[in-house]
């Protein structure tokens, strides 16, 4: 009797997002393999051409949801660039542990709501709520903490008001930093307990490896997220942030309305593996200890893993915060008030997102006013690894139940976070 695998996925379940997994094959002989993005594009380059600088970190936030903190920071490093402008110590740690907040934040919703229902053999995380009740409530409370850093630094958790070019609108009291370490410190047991957890439901990823090029900002010797040059596990050399246009490499694919990237081979990894396996060596101590109990090591090449991961970062998210409080809190802080002119420029911004490195880029005319925009989102840069890691995973699975090829692939999927709105930001269609 003829086997018949024949699976189409519309939409894939608990990602950002549109985007479908498509698998047909007979007999074991596959015939079609491919991850597709239908979304419509959004247009955001167009939307910031002739805004003034002063304008567009408030429009460029509202292409995501989740990272709306870290599109904001990117695009006002660009813009800093352009303008040549310095910002202070302090501003650059008050942005670091802003940006941390949205990390921790979510690291934790990905870990917790997206992926740990896989793991338990449930549709969503609404049944773990009886299931796993104190599981779930150590996750809600961790992802306050990240939603609470954002809404102390930033004005607000979703769509930032005090994150402006020259420094912040607004700057937090001592009492704000000093109730964030006190829900930071109590966050480092939090999340070891939910490192626990995953690490007791770790043997429910499927063990797929593939060899691919990892991409991220590296900045030695720390573990960055704010700054760097970019760096490759293909090469030793590091490439500055001006020079990302030649790195990413975009093209359009007929199976995808968001672009693809590739570099040094066909597709390559950006997130928080890729930041591990080229930076790994600098997380703080506990979470040092946190990947060896995980069985992490540099070189993994296991894209499921990518969540334990962020299980990882968050930990050194939140030892790193605890450091930046207490020096700030020892510095004091110092009243400052933005002042940028406007000129003529060419800036570029780069930025660890938590699903990998996000790019800015914008040209400015004399009176500050945008003439062109780039931005290369995380996504996009994965969606070429995706496919990769479908075309090698289906063969290795195709003799399982439809059902089981089914939920692998979509785990492959969520593994990456994906943000798939983010990643259909402009498509330039030439008709012949």
């Amino acid at each position: 009797m003829v086997k018949r695998v024949d699976i189409n996925v519309r939409h894939i379940t608990r990602v950002e997002g549109h985007g479908n997994i498509v698998v047909r094959a007979t007999d074991g002989v596959i015939e079609q393999a491919e991850w597709q993005v239908p979304e419509a594009p959004r247009f955001f380059e167009a939307m910031v051409r002739g805004r003034s600088f002063q304008d567009i970190q408030t429009i460029v936030s509202r292409i995501c949801g989740i990272c709306s903190v870290t599109h904001s920071l990117a695009a006002i490093k660009a813009l800093e660039d352009a303008l040549q402008v310095q910002v202070s110590e302090q501003t650059t740690k008050l942005r670091i542990l802003t940006h941390y907040g949205e990390q921790l934040e979510s690291h934790c919703l990905h870990v917790g709501y997206l992926v740990t229902p896989d793991l338990l053999g449930q549709k969503s995380v609404l049944p773990l709520a009886a299931s796993h009740t104190d599981l779930v409530k150590t996750i809600i409370a961790i992802h306050r903490v990240g939603n609470l850093m954002m809404e102390r630094l930033a004005g607000r958790k979703t769509h930032p008001v005090r994150l402006v070019p020259g420094g912040f609108a607004m700057l937090p009291s001592p009492a704000d930093l000093l109730e964030l370490k006190q829900q930071l410190e109590e966050t480092l047991p939090r999340l070891q307990v939910l490192a626990e957890a995953v690490a007791g439901l770790a043997g429910g990823f499927p063990s797929f490896e593939r060899d691919t090029e990892y991409v991220a900002l590296v900045k030695e010797p720390t573990y960055p997220f704010y700054f760097g040059d970019i760096g490759s596990t293909d090469i030793d050399e590091r490439v500055p942030v001006h020079e990302f246009e030649g790195v990413v490499n975009e093209y359009v694919t007929p199976q995808s309305t968001a672009k693809w990237a590739r570099w040094h081979r066909t597709s390559y990894m950006v997130g928080a593996l890729a930041r591990f396996n080229l930076n790994g060596a600098y997380l703080q101590p506990i979470a040092t200890a946190t990947a060896k109990a995980l069985g992490l090591e540099k070189g993994c090449c296991n894209p499921y893993l990518n969540t334990l991961v962020q299980v990882v970062e968050s930990v050194h998210i939140v030892e790193r915060s605890l450091e930046i409080i207490d020096e700030l809190l020892t510095a004091g802080i110092q009243a400052e008030t933005p002042r940028v002119e406007p000129r003529a420029g060419i800036g570029v911004g780069a930025i660890e997102a938590p699903r990998g490195t996000l790019f800015h880029k914008y040209e400015l005319d004399a009176k500050g006013n945008c003439v062109q925009a780039n931005m290369c989102i995380p996504t996009n840069q994965n969606h070429a690894n995706i496919q990769q890691d479908l075309e090698a995973l289906v063969p290795q699975i195709i003799d399982k139940e439809q059902d089981e090829i089914r939920l692998q692939m979509e785990m492959l999927v969520r593994a990456y976070d994906p943000c798939i709105s983010c990643s259909t930001h402009f498509l330039n269609v030439e008709f012949v």
